[in-house]
């Protein structure tokens, strides 16, 4: 497979990631606000924060209401990392494609983008924000199912696992980290039956709060969902866990020594981090050395693999 293929369905699969959580915290967060207390919400804000883009959002001059970070979030032309963009781009991404992927996967990905830009006005409104933000939850959902169905486990693959499980870290680090720096403080006596409603909502808005009951069998606590989002090896979205998936693919990849000693370095770094004492500025620059060691996975993995920034195409992924 050529470097270039090998590159392009590796962010295709980051893109579609990215989308699908962008639209999960979206609704979560509207529900959020209506659990909580009147002048204590956390706004619509740190969802900007947690795309990573809030120097774009500033530059842009919007307004830090609901309105304003909703429509940037989900169709802001001007933002490479809204739900439209990332849906652009992993459609684009696929196009290129068409030899690797299944035919129905490019036609059921194609059919999808294009009912998302036919129903767009209605998912900014308000009313038609939730059930526009769950249809494409489960169309994205029906998609990878898709993929695991008829998708041939071959390197094509192994690089579409890659992009899926690094995005899906990076992204649970970056949930963790801003949800948990804009909880109510505990310094008040009446705010705190509302710890557990929020520590709920990060679970929720990596669609884990029913696993992480059956998984942890206790109440929702601070250290236990620190410990389930980012150590377990049986949850899906925790970081753990895709970086065992990620390792595990890329075990089947011939020159992968740089990239496999970066990922033992990061789960080893995870796994020795003492979660319960955390304070959270502690926790903050935990998660500031997750990202940096996912990053630099990704960079492994375009050293070795994707074609150089100078222009030369690496011939295929075995040269």
């Amino acid at each position: 497979m050529l470097a270039r293929v090998a590159e392009n369905i590796y962010w295709m699969a980051r893109y579609l990631e990215r989308a699908e959580n962008s639209a999960r915290i979206i609704n979560v967060n509207g529900n959020l606000l209506l659990d909580l207390p009147e002048g204590y919400a956390p706004g619509w804000l740190p969802l900007v924060d947690i795309s990573g883009n809030r120097d774009l959002f500033d530059s842009l001059g919007r307004r830090p209401d609901e309105r304003e970070v909703v429509q940037f979030l989900i169709a802001e032309a001007q933002n490479p990392g809204s739900i439209a963009g990332s849906l652009r781009m992993a459609r684009e991404n696929a196009r290129t494609l068409r030899e690797v992927l299944p035919t129905s996967v490019w036609e059921l990905l194609n059919e999808f983008c294009s009912t998302f830009r036919d129903n767009l006005s209605t998912g900014l409104t308000k009313r038609g924000r939730f059930g526009f933000l769950r249809n494409l939850l489960s169309a994205l959902q029906s998609l990878g199912g898709m993929i695991e169905g008829t998708m041939n486990r071959n390197d094509a693959y192994t690089f579409m696992m890659l992009g899926r499980y690094l995005e899906r870290a990076d992204m649970t680090s970056r949930i963790v980290d801003v949800r948990s720096a804009q909880l109510l403080t505990r310094d008040t006596q009446d705010l705190r039956p509302f710890e557990s409603i929020q520590w709920m909502s990060v679970l929720k808005s990596l669609s884990g709060y029913q696993m992480y009951r059956l998984r942890m069998r206790t109440r929702v606590s601070r250290s236990d969902v620190l410990a389930f989002l980012l150590r377990d090896a049986e949850f899906p979205r925790a970081c753990q866990f895709c970086l065992l998936e990620a390792e595990h693919a890329l075990g089947g990849l011939p020159r992968s020594e740089e990239p496999l000693q970066l990922l033992g370095k990061a789960r080893r770094f995870i796994d020795a981090a003492e979660l319960p004492s955390l304070s959270q500025a502690g926790l903050h620059e935990l998660i500031d050395a997750i990202q940096l060691h996912v990053n630099g996975v990704h960079e492994g993995i375009a050293r070795t693999y994707f074609p150089s920034p100078q222009g030369g195409e690496r011939p295929d992924i075995n040269g």
